[in-house]
């Protein structure tokens, strides 16, 4: 049997992340003789944007995106609001153009 690639693997791996997304943190302590000189904290969102606005993310991003969308349309009605469903997914704010 000899090896072979597997490129749907890949794909898969690709699909989950922006389909339901990932959290990545690490916690790095730089030491010299047991003292801790330089400590970091991070902290990362992987997901599509479907994702991340979804779970409260880039919320502000999205609104002021789809405002300048529907400005820039010539054919949308200056009365039409944009809705931005809050993370917990109860509550809705209501921003107007």
């Amino acid at each position: 049997m000899r090896p072979r690639k597997d490129d749907e693997a890949f794909v898969d791996v690709i699909d989950v992340l922006l389909r339901d997304g990932a959290i990545l943190r690490a916690d790095v302590i730089v030491s010299v003789a047991d003292v801790p000189l330089v400590g970091i904290k991070l902290t990362a969102a992987i997901a599509g944007m479907e994702t991340m606005t979804e779970y409260g993310m880039f919320q502000r991003w999205d609104a002021r995106r789809r405002q300048a969308a529907l400005a820039a349309s010539s054919d949308v009605d200056s009365s039409e609001r944009v809705t931005i469903p809050n993370a917990n997914g109860r509550d809705e704010q209501e921003t107007e153009e």
